[in-house]
């Protein structure tokens, strides 16, 4: 397998488009677009191969981001619902993402902008994919969390998605984990979060919160359930005894959550309860 690593090859002839190399008495073609500094015939060069539009075999003197033997940092640049996902590898060429690597959902797909760790695949079909690095293999980037960071609020990137929690990593290389219930919503894959750190494991990775604190987090889930109130004319077929999975699906938050942010705004005599439904009061006003 030549393609999606580096070789050294030996300038063969210029061209009028560019300089033919060879390599084991195979010919490899250099456009005069993928020469980074100037050459000579005779002289031995390092470059990159890779598959062009036409599956051929082709060389760059450019320098990948990832290659079939190393993972990196990627951009993503394009997405297609169609096809998956395109990023930039620092070649000529952007190298797709297919959905078989890709999560279940597309609105878990990442966007153009996101960055993604991953590493390069040869298919038999000739052609190159770049593939999504598990968890486990982020041992190139990975630092061992201080228990300092407990209490913190970081910033990090979403490296793997699932229904039971969310693998990230920080900028700093300290990888961490979201579980289900300390997220309202299922970040993207690629998308940058800011959370809390809740736990600091011995193995050096951490637990991360991405719902605020309780003392916070009533004043937020109490301007939610406000907010849906007014949307539907001031009353809901929620109150403090309905279905935990009913009030997670349309609050995105857990029934304790909304059973105190609901008996907040009752206190402060904002809505009321009836029958299984709850209402708001004529006089709330909505910039409170």
């Amino acid at each position: 397998m030549l393609a999606g690593k580096f070789h050294e090859m030996k300038v063969e002839r210029q061209t009028p488009l560019g300089y033919t190399l060879m390599l084991d008495g195979e010919e490899f073609f250099l456009h005069q677009a993928e020469v980074t500094h100037p050459i000579e015939v005779g002289e031995t060069i390092e470059v990159f191969v890779y598959y062009d539009a036409k599956k051929r075999l082709t060389a760059t003197m450019q320098e990948p981001a990832v290659t079939t033997e190393e993972f990196g940092w990627v951009e993503v640049v394009d997405v297609r619902k169609d096809l998956g996902v395109f990023v930039d590898i620092g070649i000529n060429k952007n190298i797709l993402i297919a959905p078989s690597d890709l999560p279940i959902f597309e609105s878990l797909w990442p966007q153009v902008g996101d960055y993604v760790y991953c590493y390069l695949k040869e298919s038999q079909s000739n052609y190159l994919f770049a593939i999504l690095a598990r968890p486990q293999e982020f041992g190139g980037v990975k630092e061992e969390a201080p228990q300092s960071l407990h209490g913190k609020k970081v910033k990090a990137r979403v490296i793997r998605t699932g229904k039971i929690g969310t693998n990230v990593i920080t900028e700093e290389g300290y990888m961490g984990f979201i579980h289900e219930s300390e997220r309202r919503e299922e970040p993207r894959l690629g998308e940058v979060v800011e959370g809390r750190v809740v736990r600091v494991k011995d193995n050096g990775e951490f637990n991360m919160s991405l719902i605020p604190q309780k003392e916070f987090a009533i004043v937020e889930d109490s301007d939610i359930i406000l907010e849906y109130l007014m949307g539907r004319r001031g009353a809901m077929p929620f109150y403090d005894k309905s279905e935990p999975d009913d009030i997670r699906r349309v609050f995105k938050m857990s029934k304790a959550s909304f059973k105190r942010a609901l008996g907040r705004l009752m206190k402060e005599g904002k809505v009321y309860q009836e029958d299984g439904w709850t209402y708001l009061k004529e006089d709330t006003d909505s910039n409170e």
